[in-house]
């Protein structure tokens, strides 16, 4: 009877033992499932994440080859400026009822503020990246918005002062007169829409063909040449030069504000081609007006101004008028 006790018990412990260890199983599977959970949640994370992070990346690493800055004029100008500091050194008659180009607009605000400041008869603003020709539309569509706001302000005003007055019979019929006489004259583009005279276009300069009727009063080149130049060697840089002399009539005028070589120097690695062609260049800035005088065929230049007061510092450049 004991032996048949004493198995009883042995096989119960084994029974027991069994289960412990069935249980033990059990729980290491349910750790091991739950630490596999654990790891695949943070993969799926830092999956999730990855794309924010790469797209950061991209952010601080977004370059401009050609100059083409989303923003140029706000860093530029600043904000407390109401109007771009070259304007003050630039002449009415260069603009006044002239047709007139300006090359590497950017985001077109300079080339409004000309057209509002100095009467174009008309003026066309390029560049080579489409988006700072949408930008330079948006821009546009908002000033002649301001102006109408404007224009409707003034009007409003003039009626109030005229009836008071008890003549507006007389008032309106020279008002009237004074605007056919603006309209007919036909320089002064404050009486005329701005969607009239002012007008962008995508095009690369250096690489585009000269339309055989277009000709131009005025050309400005605007703080591109280190641009042209270091993207398209001094070939580019005398094409740049000569396409100009082309598109000028007899007696035209090129606005040119040329960046230093130590402009140069800063930017030449922003891409493959410019640190390529920024160690074969041989005509530097200093030589530009040599340049243009001897092999262009320019009569004479007027250096403007040797800095501009009231610029940011890097952008108190010299600014020259060559006339044809």
């Amino acid at each position: 009877m004991r032996d048949e006790k004493e198995e009883v018990k042995i096989t119960e412990k084994k029974k027991k033992k069994k289960n412990k260890q069935k249980l033990k199983n059990q729980e290491e599977k349910q750790n091991e499932g739950e630490d596999k959970n654990t790891v695949k949640e943070e993969k799926d994370t830092k999956e999730k994440a990855q794309p924010q992070i790469n797209n950061k990346k991209r952010k601080r690493k977004e370059v401009f080859p050609f100059g083409n800055y989303r923003g140029y004029y706000g860093y530029r100008i600043g904000q407390d400026m109401d109007e771009d500091p070259r304007l003050k050194v630039f002449k009415e008659e260069w603009f006044q009822g002239k047709d007139c180009l300006d090359i590497g607009c950017n985001s077109g605000i300079v080339t409004i503020q000309i057209a509002k400041k100095f009467h174009c008869r008309r003026i066309l603003g390029i560049d080579i990246d489409p988006d700072r020709i949408s930008d330079a539309y948006w821009h546009l569509r908002k000033f002649v918005r301001v102006e109408h706001v404007g224009k409707s302000s003034t009007k409003a005003s003039t009626v109030e002062v005229t009836e008071k007055a008890n003549d507006s019979e007389h008032c309106t019929t020279s008002s009237s007169a004074k605007e056919k006489e603006l309209a007919k004259d036909g320089l002064h583009s404050a009486e005329r829409d701005l969607f009239d005279i002012v007008s962008f276009r995508k095009e690369n300069f250096v690489q585009s063909w000269c339309r055989p009727e277009e000709h131009y009063d005025t050309i400005l080149c605007l703080s591109v040449t280190k641009w042209i130049h270091l993207n398209w060697g001094d070939d580019g840089l005398i094409t740049l030069f000569s396409k100009i002399w082309r598109l000028l009539r007899p007696g035209g005028i090129l606005v040119l504000e040329p960046q230093p070589w130590r402009s140069y120097e800063n930017n030449h690695l922003v891409s493959e081609t410019t640190a390529k062609n920024y160690r074969s260049i041989i005509f530097r800035p200093k030589c530009f007006t040599e340049i243009l005088l001897d092999k262009i065929g320019f009569r004479k230049v007027e250096e403007v101004t040797s800095a501009l007061t009231g610029s940011k510092v890097g952008f108190d450049r010299p600014i020259f008028a060559y006339h044809k």
